[in-house]
């Protein structure tokens, strides 16, 4: 294991040591451990026009994204006694037979060159609807329909809003001739599929940064050998270099107005803490410290900040106001604590927690410091909070191949989304 000082300045400068070769880009959803309070539910394929065979199957789509939320325990479409696409045809006492609690059903007609998408959610038990909707898409855009329909359903049944329908950014290399690599910045759908390229270099890229709004994307590349950030617009592909001083330009993360920076610049000498105003290009210098200040992350407020530094002899976290002024530390527990990131709430940290060589992911309480600690691997990296701080993407390794993975805010809930043949790194989870 890469001593605590030097891993913390390699993940400032983007070293990414440790990558694999990656050879595709499908990814595989794995459940590694669900809860037993999982609800059962049953998914009927939807109904179509005679001959109008949709490309994508809007049950399957949904019956996937219950079932890896882990809240959910789908019923197997071999095991369904009959398919009722319309209200009047569902005989509950069949699925209560089956012991499923709720029933989804659902109907898609081709309307002026779009898709009329029509569905209703049963309570099985009570034997009545207590959900339907009616949704207008493109051909090209059902999966899209599709997770929008699993957060309806999730939300309704969980009383938490939904994450199917919102997106993940991630970093994959490969040699291509000899010792050289390609580095690429993807942006996929939040079950991984839709995947497509935002960057590539020759040269490492690191630290992707979604903006509030899941417009943009802050990410540090070496192209030229040099590091520089760059914020980037997917709607058109547009970017700009916000920041390009000499010696360390890492770590960016929006405020949560999407106005400002907060990055890593070492241009005055040791690496300090600096907010960039992205309109006035106005740069203010937040933290003055010898030591290494790195990995800014906002409050939900944008009042404070929360970064990692090595000022007390190991990498903590320390909590600044946005102004400026001095620095408070927060954890104590464990010999390294590091990459913070708030829970939506505000109340939560999301962290790397390490202690005598092993890196996991783990969640502090700020009200009173407790620690639980989430993932079970010995180099557990990068966690994002998803949107409505639910679940927690990182990334991990497993002998020589490294993946990403999700586990539940409370550890519940496990899953791995393995690339077939390949490695992924710097996982981000944006709307």
């Amino acid at each position: 294991m890469i001593k605590r000082k030097l891993l913390l300045l390699l993940l400032i400068i983007g070293l990414l040591a440790g990558f694999g070769p990656v050879r595709a880009e499908g990814l595989t959803i794995e459940i590694t451990k669900g809860t037993e309070a999982a609800m059962p539910i049953a998914i009927v394929p939807f109904g179509h026009a005679p001959g109008r065979v949709p490309r994508v199957d809007i049950a399957a789509v949904i019956q996937d994204d219950l079932s890896a939320s882990g809240y959910f325990k789908p019923l197997p479409r071999a095991d369904m006694l009959t398919r009722p696409t319309d209200p009047t045809r569902i005989r509950f006492r069949n699925w209560q037979a089956l012991g499923q609690d709720y029933l989804l059903i659902g109907q898609l007609t081709p309307t002026a060159g779009l898709y009329e998408i029509r569905f209703q959610l049963f309570d099985v038990y009570k034997s009545e609807q207590i959900m339907g909707y009616k949704l207008t898409t493109r051909g090209d855009k059902l999966r899209q329909a599709a997770h929008k329909i699993s957060d309806l359903v999730f939300e309704k049944l969980t009383g938490k809003p939904g994450v199917f329908n919102t997106h993940i950014a991630y970093v994959t290399s490969r040699r291509i001739a000899g010792n050289k690599r390609r580095y690429r910045l993807m942006v996929a759908d939040a079950d991984g599929h839709n995947a497509h390229e935002i960057a590539a270099s020759s040269q490492p890229i690191m630290s992707p940064a979604w903006s509030p709004d899941g417009k943009r994307i802050a990410y540090v590349s070496f192209e030229g050998r040099r590091s520089a950030i760059y914020v980037q617009t997917l709607a058109t592909g547009k970017r700009q270099r916000v920041a390009h001083w000499r010696g360390i330009n890492g770590a960016p993360a929006f405020s949560p107005d999407g106005k400002q920076l907060a990055l890593t610049l070492s241009k005055d000498g040791s690496p300090d803490i600096y907010i960039l105003d992205l309109t006035t290009r106005r740069l203010r210098k937040i933290t003055h410290s010898y030591a290494i200040d790195t990995e800014a992350t906002w409050s939900p407020d944008g009042r404070y900040l929360v970064f990692t530094s090595d000022r007390g002899g190991k990498p903590q976290l320390y909590k600044i106001s946005a102004q400026g002024g001095r620095a408070k530390r927060l954890t104590f527990r464990g010999d390294y604590n590091a990459r913070a990131q708030f829970s939506p709430d505000g109340r939560k940290l999301l962290m790397v927690h390490g202690n005598r060589g092993d890196y996991r992911i783990a969640v502090m309480e700020l009200a009173n410091g407790a620690i639980n600690v989430l993932s079970g691997g010995r180099q557990d990296e990068s966690p994002s909070f998803a949107p409505n701080g639910s679940i927690v993407l990182y990334a991990t390794r497993k002998g020589n191949k490294s993946y990403l993975a999700t586990v539940s805010a409370d550890g519940s809930m496990h899953r791995r989304l393995a690339f077939s043949g390949g490695d992924v790194r710097e996982p981000a989870w944006g709307l």
